[in-house]
């Protein structure tokens, strides 16, 4: 579900490989964009690239688009596995995975997903910094 208050045609968007390496650089060219540096938006896209490494594999190919407009930025990341939706869980105190989506949920307005035919998005909602 796209808002009409945010542009569709998004600022930044990158495709790449969905690969352990592709986290921090991801997190520093979002940091020299123009909306870096917001460490919200970073942290977002970072777990949100790390759970496609994690439920889909590493080589991923993903897409990942920032829009901004009206006072937000959405972050989006989308895969090519419609199937494998995220489910947000609570990680037990010695668990050492299971909070990435705790985390977004905690420091976004507000997240979820579209799925298309061959393809879905999970994206998240952010104040701008």
């Amino acid at each position: 579900m796209q808002d009409l208050d945010l542009d569709p045609a998004p600022d930044f968007e990158l495709s790449l490989l969905a690969v352990p390496k592709a986290v921090p650089e991801l997190r520093r060219t979002l940091g020299e964009s123009r909306y870096g540096p917001h460490p919200d938006l970073q942290l977002c896209a970072s777990e949100l690239l790390s759970n496609v490494i994690t439920h889909l594999g590493e080589g991923t190919p993903v897409k990942v688009r920032v829009t901004g407009g009206a006072g937000r930025i959405r972050v989006a990341v989308t895969d090519p596995d419609p199937r494998a939706w995220p489910v947000l869980r609570r990680a037990g105190r010695d668990d050492e995975t299971g909070r990435g989506l705790a985390l977004l949920d905690a420091v976004s307005l507000r997240w979820g997903v579209e799925q298309g035919p061959d393809s879905k998005t999970v994206w998240c909602e952010l104040g701008e910094a």
